[in-house]
């Protein structure tokens, strides 16, 4: 029973990061209505660029703050540089300019930083709270709980509060319309990246440094992860997706636990094709709702 109640806890601290990452994928959908395959390899562009600034600085927060400056400036450039000028009609031009992305950014940090796994700092202690014998909670869990969570209200706050995020979706669903309508259409697309980005940076941030250490590619694992739960949850559902992280995140800590480490990889792909099979719009996000 303590081992059920440790891979539980574990499993639901794992699953509101991949959560937060797969809220960056909601956002640039609900922005774009494209999904950035090209957010893996961004997030871990910021992710280093947060590395030499603690490495400077010798503050995380230092490093935090540019990771998220620097995710705004990374989605904007990206999006006014390279995917503005992108054919919107073919959406399988963007996915090829955003896979050959992922290319150049991890070729780019290979060549500054090499391959070698980084170890990051970390603010808060990741030795947990006990209830007598049982542990629980450490504060770093409890940050990135309130870290999730402040990102999830703040998403379903701008989105259905603000005349911003109203405008974003508009010019993502009908962007001729929106430009009758005064909507600047080309500004909209370039905040859904840079806060995309922000998004994503910030969420690479929380996991990568307590389950691989900086890498150009260690966030290509976290990136799969992220997007079966937006997957589950519903690419246009900031509410689903943290759902979908969860399940993600249980099922992660449960098979690992339980058996094999390697198997719970593929135990996560089979859900990623059995959703996309049998309920391609989300387990949480009606077809309706995918169709305004």
């Amino acid at each position: 029973m303590d081992r059920f109640i440790f891979l539980t806890v574990d499993g639901l601290t794992r699953g509101v990061i991949f959560a937060s990452f797969g809220l960056a994928l909601v956002l640039i959908f609900r922005g774009t209505r494209l999904v950035n395959f090209a957010q893996g390899a961004m997030a871990a562009g910021t992710l280093y660029l947060a590395y030499s600034v603690t490495q400077e600085t010798g503050s995380y927060w230092a490093g935090l703050a540019a990771a998220v400056v620097g995710g705004l400036i990374l989605g904007a450039l990206i999006e006014r540089v390279l995917m503005r000028h992108i054919d919107p009609s073919a959406h399988l031009n963007a996915v090829i300019a955003a896979l050959g992305l992922v290319l150049v950014i991890q070729a780019v940090l290979g060549i500054i930083y090499g391959n070698d796994f980084r170890a990051m700092k970390l603010p808060f202690s990741r030795n947990p709270y006990s209830i007598g014998d049982q542990p629980l909670l450490s504060p770093y869990d409890i940050f990135v709980f309130c870290v999730v969570l402040a990102i999830m209200i703040g998403l379903a706050v701008m989105f259905t509060h603000t005349d911003i995020g109203l405008k974003m979706r508009a010019a993502a669903f009908a962007p001729d319309i929106s430009r009758l309508l005064g909507v600047n259409v080309g500004r909209m697309l370039t905040l859904s990246w840079a806060l995309a980005a922000a998004v994503g940076g910030l969420a690479a941030l929380l996991i990568v440094p307590t389950e691989f250490g900086a890498n150009p590619h260690s966030t290509d694992l976290v990136f799969v992860y992220a997007f079966t739960a937006a997957v589950i949850g519903g690419l246009d559902s900031p509410i689903g997706t943290v759902i979908g992280g969860v399940i993600v995140g249980l099922v992660l800590s449960y098979v690992s636990g339980y058996s094999d480490k390697d198997v719970s990889a593929i135990v996560i792909l089979a859900i990623l094709i059995g959703v996309l099979l049998l309920r391609p719009n989300g387990l949480f996000a009606s077809a309706a709702a995918r169709k305004v």
